[in-house]
């Protein structure tokens, strides 16, 4: 029993919270489908807008799609926007 709890709160670690309005490229490249290419392209499009209004608005970047959104849903938050 013990074994399984280290592995359940090992698995919730992997994927940590990612603020979209903060994060790193290292940060973003740590999602489900995100790479190094595809996290640049995603800092490089909220330095271009300045903040993200809304999580959907990840789907706006080249090569981050609905499909790609929606596997992270649970792991983005929306925070304050640092302009």
């Amino acid at each position: 029993m013990k074994i399984l709890s280290v592995l359940l709160v090992s698995a919730s670690l992997m994927f940590a919270v990612v603020n979209i309005n903060s994060a790193t490229q290292k940060d973003f490249a740590s999602l489900k489908g995100v790479g190094a290419k595809k996290a640049k392209d995603i800092v490089s499009y909220r330095t271009k807008v300045k903040c993200f209004k809304s999580i959907n608005e990840l789907s706006k970047v080249k090569g981050i799609g609905k499909k790609t959104v929606a596997k992270n849903r649970k792991n983005l938050v929306l925070g304050k926007c640092k302009k």
